[in-house]
């Protein structure tokens, strides 16, 4: 059977998740959630969702027999067009499930990457998720349609015998090769704009998707940022100039981060993460009207150290403050423990109804001109 793609969803989706370790119910529910969320984002309806508590997922159909023979009656009667799995499954589970459900399969991996596919709009956008996806799709090639163009092949140019997944193997290399190619070019333009953009202090906005960080970029530096309540709605890095008080820095928005984010995305958007690294302040965003934003903190954190074991100066930002009730005044949020979150400065913030957006642009400044005055010690014009 083929492997799916999302463009090919019509519209019904079962979704399916293990619960392992120490997770309780209702994170499991966040999880679940977060998975609908994703699937309506790839354009999708999940109309059904199964669970199981195992102490870790099946290696050969990720959930129980009994389950799977469940979730199999489930999707004959309703006419189910695919099952989204909660995990990335290896090539051996896709091909045990796909046999026993004769249902299209997409795990979480492949779920991310081809939002990220719908989303790219940029040509070094397009050729990161592209690279991730070829990188995905090399080890499964077993249980695909294998009928890949044909870039080679004829008299003189095929192995003896060579199979046709082997060619196939062969032309996902070439084209792998072509996209690092592709990446190491703009990879060197890149670090030459970052080069070009002089002395400035470089600010960069991190943050689980869909916090309100495109959001935060309208409001502080006045720009026309594509913003939506949509999961990964940001792919491609915008930089801006912005000034407060005659302080000029830089300030960039990054593609959020998710739980369990692929491993190849995390590889092919080295570029793209090269803008925190190099940032010389994070403004970590976090939505505090989701129940599982300590989660989320958590998530960006663990990721943020893959990529950067250096430890940065944080900023962290409360964004959707509006969301919450009424008896959550500023005021009453500022004496709560999330206020002294990791010891850094805290800032509480509506983005969209620009509730207390003052003090944040003050906090930003005040950290700003820290890293200015230590790197610039004769240079206090500005201030």
């Amino acid at each position: 059977m083929a492997h799916a793609t999302l463009e090919e969803i019509q519209e019904k989706c079962i979704l399916v998740s293990v619960i392992h370790g120490d997770v309780d119910e209702r994170l499991a529910h966040d999880y679940l959630d977060e998975l609908t969320f994703l699937a309506e984002t790839a354009g999708a309806v999940g109309v059904m969702a199964f669970t199981q508590k195992l102490p870790y997922p099946n290696p050969r159909t990720y959930v129980g027999e009994g389950k799977l023979q469940e979730i199999k009656n489930y999707a004959d009667e309703q006419d189910i067009d695919a099952v989204i799995f909660d995990d990335e499954l290896s090539p051996s589970q896709i091909r045990n499930i796909e046999r026993a459900l004769n249902r299209k399969i997409i795990d979480r991996s492949i779920l991310i990457l081809d939002i990220f596919a719908k989303r790219a709009r940029t040509f070094h956008a397009k050729t990161q998720v592209e690279l991730a996806q070829l990188q995905y799709m090399l080890p499964r090639l077993t249980r695909m349609w294998t009928h890949l163009e044909r870039q080679k092949g004829g008299i003189g140019m095929r192995g003896p015998g060579e199979s046709q997944i082997e060619t196939d193997r062969r032309i996902i290399q070439q084209r792998i090769a072509l996209m690092k190619e592709r990446l190491k070019e703009i990879d060197k333009q890149m670090t030459i704009q970052r080069g070009n953009r002089g002395q400035l202090v470089r600010v960069a906005l991190v943050g689980y998707t869909n916090v309100g960080k495109s959001t935060l970029m309208n409001l502080i530096s006045k720009s026309d940022v594509f913003a939506e309540n949509k999961l990964f709605a940001t792919l491609d890095t915008t930089v801006r100039k912005v000034v407060i008080d005659n302080l000029p820095f830089l300030l960039t928005d990054t593609v959020g981060f998710i739980r369990k984010l692929p491993k190849q995305l995390l590889e092919s958007f080295k570029s793209t993460l090269d803008e925190v690294r190099e940032a010389d302040l994070l403004v970590h965003v976090l939505d505090l009207s989701h129940p599982n934003f300590q989660d989320h903190f958590d998530t960006v954190n663990s990721t943020l150290q893959e990529i950067d074991k250096d430890i940065k100066p944080t900023l962290i930002v409360f964004n959707k403050i509006d969301a919450l009730s009424e008896e959550n005044s500023l005021e009453e949020l500022k004496k709560t423990w999330m206020a002294r979150l990791d010891g850094r400065p805290c800032v509480f913030i509506s983005a969209i109804a620009k509730t207390n957006t003052d003090e944040l642009k003050d906090t930003v400044y005040r950290e700003v001109k820290e890293i200015f005055k230590v790197r610039y010690p004769y240079n206090n014009f500005l201030f």
